[in-house]
């Protein structure tokens, strides 16, 4: 891009960022540049891009031209320094957070999260000696008094997975910054369209780019965002090493799905608005859990750190467990199916299947309920949505 790139708008960075016509061809599009390795013109180039001293490519585990333009346009629209592509999104959380800690530190992490994240922080890390504690971080004083001299993390999601909880990013990053720890936070569920975690003090935003960033549900990747400096020694260490690198065909599909990120995702966040006024209606729904419902406990905090609500919902039905049962089973134009962000609707029963591996009590304790259901809202008509949900909710009942 030229020089005024740094005052571009969201849509027009999404389209054009890390992405220039081919200088050989002329392609518009991004080549997928399917190559493990790159030749030399001499040994001489060879050992000075091995020490660093020159810019180029040397293999596709540390770098490649298509992985290197999502890159660009990943830094660019989370407004960090520079980004790194992985292979998933637990590539890019293991990726970021081991190359954070060594044996003896202490990690500070919110009890909300993804169960593999989850996994990772309680059964993974503990074996490599750091320890992990988990708080509730909607309540900052539970960060400040966790935080220890030794904390070298602070993690959280906002909004959390599956309760849709937020944490404020600001005042939790300035206790984590006074006690010395680095904040990496989970961007997923809003993308850098409606939320930047970056400009409220965050150290490193990390995304499973298998969901919003691609949004055709054709892929797994993981992006994490921050510092070139701290980037460029990821890269270098647990990039390379632990070898969670994405092939250049999928950085293809990513970049791809990034170019009408913006159009998706008011489309999804208009979509869950209507969905969740419909289902806070409804008399077989308990609870509806979206930052957008002024009932949401944290809604004005919504209001001040995200531009949009984006497309997540979660809801308990009235009744028992058997009647949500019902509902999902009797559902025809909703999927049910894990994962999220796609442009079909999703719907999945997190206590049997993403937050299986939680412990019960551990899950009743931050809100995952046997009867909590989350749906990822697609770009379908939303009275088709709506109309799928109600007979299915009749069925239930």
């Amino acid at each position: 891009m030229n020089s005024n790139a740094a005052n571009y708008g969201f849509a027009t960075l999404a389209v054009h960022a890390g992405q220039e016509p081919d200088p050989r061809t002329g392609a518009v599009a991004t080549p997928i540049y399917q190559t493990s390795t790159f030749a030399f013109d001499n040994v001489e180039q060879g050992a000075a891009r091995f020490a660093g001293q020159e810019a180029g490519y040397v293999y596709t585990r540390i770098g490649n031209p298509t992985q290197g333009a999502l890159e660009e346009k990943m830094a660019a629209l989370e407004g960090g320094g520079a980004s790194l592509a992985f292979s998933s999104g637990m590539a890019a959380i293991s990726g970021i957070v081991l190359a954070l800690v060594r044996s003896g530190d202490h990690v500070l992490a919110d009890g909300t999260l993804y169960g593999c994240t989850y996994n990772f922080l309680s059964h993974v890390l503990p074996g490599f000696g750091v320890e992990v504690t988990f708080v509730d971080m909607s309540d900052a004083r539970n960060v400040e008094n966790a935080i220890r001299d030794n904390t070298r993390v602070v993690f959280f999601e906002t909004p959390a997975n599956p309760t849709l909880k937020l944490v404020d990013i600001a005042s939790v990053s300035g206790l984590a910054h006074r006690a010395g720890a680095k904040v990496v936070v989970d961007n997923t569920f809003m993308s850098p369209y409606f939320q930047r975690p970056l400009n409220h003090g965050v150290d490193v935003v990390v995304h499973s780019a298998t969901k919003f960033i691609s949004g055709h549900g054709d892929v797994l990747a993981g992006v994490a965002v921050g510092s070139k400096e701290f980037m460029d020694a990821v890269r270098s260490t647990t990039l390379k090493d632990f070898g969670g690198v994405i092939s250049p065909f999928d950085a293809w599909l990513l970049l791809r799905g990034l170019k009408t990120l913006h159009v998706r995702m008011e489309r999804h966040d208009q979509n869950a608005g209507e969905i969740a006024r419909f289902l806070e209606a409804n008399p077989m729904v308990d609870r509806v859990y979206y930052p957008g419902l002024s009932s949401h406990p944290q809604h004005e905090l919504a209001l001040k750190q995200m531009t949009g609500f984006g497309g997540i919902i979660s809801f308990e039905l009235r009744g028992s467990l058997e009647a949500g049962k019902r509902m999902l089973n009797s559902l025809e134009l909703c999927h049910l199916a894990v994962s999220l962000g796609d442009t079909d609707t999703l719907i999945q029963h997190p206590a049997s299947m993403t937050h299986a591996l939680m412990p019960r009590e551990e899950r009743l304790k931050i809100g995952i309920s046997d009867g909590l259901i989350r749906l990822s809202v697609g770009l379908e008509d939303v009275a088709d949505i709506i109309g799928d949900l109600s007979q299915a909710m009749k069925r239930a009942s």
